[in-house]
């Protein structure tokens, strides 16, 4: 499994993106800070070390665009290069031909964390091509693959960037969640009713609340939709035949936990942590976001079977040795 470029934030990808682009340029590729940057991330002058080939380099003024997505696509898809008015590419050829007719674009180089197939690769060139008004040579995408090429070319290639995980927004991965879900969902015939077959927490909800800051109000609308269904989440499982379904359900609360701890003082109540998280699970995830509700429950269950979220032993302090 490659790099995991859809958990950075816009920021870390622009700037691995200047590192990448440094192996393909040369050195002298300069970066911009964040802002409203007319359609530039970064810039290159003057003739690239051997880009596209030795024979034939890039000269003059190469424009680096980077556009990052927090979830999976490709560069064919609609949104990204689609003909319509809002699709990115539509919105990034009419600054990158500003570029150009202003005498500030010779080539243009743009990287996206979104795979690239060799027919999607010759129709957006051309795409791009007519639009900006250069030439397809002086065009080139860099997809997943170009940036995994990169870190083998360069194994240091996020350390140069700068790119510390705990500095980027609360991003988590799905892919494992996905797989616990559906194995749920398969497995067990929900009845979202009464609450009274909820477990019991390790710490009460009334004292979980109070330590990770979640207001009455989402607490009680949460366990009334979603409490019918925690001890059979539970006892799933518990159950010996998933025991690789369990040990995938505590990988996912153990990254979901460390990056909500990382996160914590982004946000004034765990309300907003419980449903940011949620948000990005549905989004990143089609099977998650085909089974909205079991996801959001079994994020639940996760707060109130003390796997996410401070508990009382969290605030325990070690008794010192006598």
């Amino acid at each position: 499994m490659g790099y995991p470029y859809e958990d950075l934030g816009e920021a870390q990808f622009e700037a691995l993106v200047v590192q990448a682009a440094k192996l393909q340029l040369g050195k002298g590729v300069q970066a911009f800070a964040t802002g409203v940057d007319g359609g530039r991330d970064a810039r290159f002058e003057g003739l690239a070390d051997g880009f596209p080939s030795y024979s034939r380099p890039w000269e003059g003024i190469s424009i680096i665009q980077a556009k990052h997505t927090f979830s999976y696509g490709y560069f064919s898809d609609a949104d990204f290069s689609g003909d319509a008015a809002n699709s990115v590419l539509t919105k990034e050829m009419v600054r990158a031909k500003h570029l150009h007719d202003g005498g500030m674009l010779d080539n243009y180089l743009l990287y996206s964390n979104r795979f690239l197939t060799a027919n999607a690769n010759e129709t957006i060139v051309q795409q791009l091509s007519s639009g900006i008004g250069i030439s397809t040579e002086n065009i080139h995408l860099c997809g997943v693959e170009a940036l995994d090429e990169a870190f083998r070319a360069e194994p240091r290639l996020a350390q140069l960037a700068g790119i510390n995980p705990l500095d980027g927004p609360l991003i988590v991965s799905s892919r494992d969640l996905a797989e616990v879900v559906e194995a749920i969902a398969l497995g067990v015939d929900f009845e979202f009713a009464s609450i009274d077959s909820r477990p019991v927490a390790r710490t009460s909800l009334a004292r979980k609340n109070q330590l990770n800051s979640m207001t009455e109000k989402t607490s009680e609308r949460l366990l009334k939709n979603y409490g019918s269904v925690l001890r059979q989440i539970q006892t799933f499982l518990a159950a010996p035949g998933n025991s690789r379904i369990r040990q995938m359900y505590v990988d996912c609360a153990e990254d979901f936990d460390l990056k909500i701890i990382a996160h914590k003082e982004q946000h004034h109540t765990f309300d907003a942590v419980f449903g940011r998280l949620v948000d990005i699970l549905v989004s990143r995830d089609s099977l998650l976001g085909r089974n909205r509700r079991l996801t959001r429950a079994i994020v639940f269950y996760m707060y109130w079977n003390c796997d996410i979220g401070d508990t009382e032993g969290d605030l325990d302090v070690i008794p010192r040795q006598a």
